[in-house]
């Protein structure tokens, strides 16, 4: 059973939002997406979705949206974004889902998701740009990027019990929304003389519970310069917006 990313799919099936304002590259990326998903993902697979799946702005309004995801094979695992303004309370988004008979998806809110020998945390995270920092905001999500690691944690425990030499077989893996840094950021500490940039807890968050993959969205055109792709002190970071993976999953397990 394999594992694959993408996130910012920015379905508007209801709402009338084109994306081609980043490139024409977005010009029918649906079908693009749709293509990729379907040449790749088993039924069998889990793929997950980092934020900004639907342009709608109420939860009753997805319907179109999710008959989509649902059409596609596979498990899906759902991060918010900052642009899912029908996201609500997870109760109330499961509770939709099973109505309509999405029983193929799930959402990472405030929780830890197991698949097979790893487990996924994440949070949506917040912008860090000049213009846009909210340090109320980003203490916030940091905040949440642990509670989600603590039970990440909690569920590899659990998952150790009767077994033995598993520390090289499992795995949390963090998924966020925004950039938990960027390259402006990078550059800032550089000039600063720092070899290591802690501008923020997100990083700090990950390291001490010993995490080595970060995968993240947001950034679409010429942002995607901002994007820390790499190993960056000890982690190994990678965007998976759709448009910054040319509309095809990234397999991220075999």
């Amino acid at each position: 059973m394999a594992i694959y990313t993408i996130g910012d799919l920015h379905l508007s099936f209801h709402e009338s939002k084109p994306m081609d304002i980043f490139g024409d590259n977005w010009k029918g990326h649906e079908q693009k997406i749709k293509k990729d998903w379907i040449e790749k993902v088993t039924e069998k697979d889990l793929v997950i979705l980092p934020g900004d799946f639907s342009w709608s702005t109420y939860l009753k309004d997805t319907y179109e949206d999710f008959r989509y995801l649902h059409s596609l094979p596979g498990r899906k695992l759902l991060l918010k974004g900052n642009h899912d303004y029908w996201w609500t309370t997870l109760k109330s988004m499961r509770e939709y889902l099973k109505e309509n008979g999405f029983d193929d998806i799930d959402f990472l809110y405030n929780t830890a998701y197991k698949f097979e020998n790893y487990v996924f945390a994440g949070t949506r995270g917040w912008s860090q740009s000049q213009e846009e920092a909210n340090e109320k905001m980003l203490q916030r999500e940091a905040l949440r990027l642990e509670l989600s690691l603590k039970q990440a944690n909690e569920l590899l425990e659990r998952s150790y019990v009767g077994e033995e030499n598993v520390a090289n077989t499992k795995e949390i893996i963090v998924f966020m929304h925004y950039p938990p840094i960027t390259n402006s950021q990078i550059e800032e500490c550089a000039k600063m003389g720092k070899e290591i940039c802690e501008v923020n807890n997100f990083v700090k968050i990950m390291k001490e519970y010993n995490i080595k993959r970060c995968y993240y969205g947001h950034l679409h055109g010429i942002s995607i310069k901002e994007a820390v792709e790499g190993e960056y002190d000890g982690i190994e970071f990678k965007l998976v917006s759709a448009d910054g993976l040319d509309f095809k999953l990234l397999r991220i397990r075999d």
